[in-house]
């Protein structure tokens, strides 16, 4: 996954998110190459901007 497949403002949910971060693990067995490892760390800042858009929407 490039940076470029991430459209900023992405609507996805934390829980749309996490379930693709659980399938790149699935998919490695656990252990990332360098490009899966970019990939989780782009899904791991979508995940947290996800999470923290729901805790403001709740406030």
């Amino acid at each position: 996954m490039s940076p470029d497949s991430l459209t900023p403002g992405s609507v996805r949910s934390a829980a749309e998110v996490n379930e693709e971060i659980r399938a790149l693990w699935q998919r490695t067995g656990g252990t990332l190459s360098a490009e899966e490892r970019a990939e989780y760390e782009l899904l791991v800042v979508e995940w947290a901007a996800a999470i923290r858009g729901g805790v403001v929407k709740a406030a």
